[in-house]
């Protein structure tokens, strides 16, 4: 109930959103009726990513399974395949950190030996 209810209130604030952008109104039934579509179509979305995962064996809805499910509309597959490889990347990055960090942690520093300069080897560099 608490999650019909926040679809009927996002539902409402677009609408609202769509009518001062183009000056015009959104009866009270019709905003009614979007969110119960809107909410009607995701229990299907979700129904549906659920059958996805469960007939590759899996417990667990993947990105893999979003796409799939996003096939018929070519922007919105395009639009998740982009965000998906950003967040895939963005993982790999922090992943690459933390061992760089747990590395130079164990190793005491970034793995390079540095021997001390002294002053009459500074002198000669310059």
């Amino acid at each position: 109930q608490r999650l019909k209810a926040a679809v009927h209130y996002t539902v409402g604030c677009l609408c609202q959103d769509v009518a001062e952008e183009q000056d015009m109104q959104f009866s009270k039934q019709t905003i009614a009726a979007i969110s119960e579509i809107t909410f009607r179509q995701c229990e299907n979305f979700a129904k549906d990513l659920e059958m996805f995962a469960r007939h590759a064996k899996r417990t667990t809805v993947t990105t893999e399974d979003v796409k799939l499910l996003a096939r018929r509309s070519s922007s919105l597959l395009k639009y998740i395949t982009q965000k998906s490889e950003e967040i895939t990347s963005s993982n790999m990055e922090q992943k690459e950190k933390k061992k760089k960090k747990s590395s130079a942690v164990k190793g005491g520093t970034t793995g390079k030996q540095e021997a001390p300069v002294t002053e009459n080897e500074d002198s000669n560099m310059a």
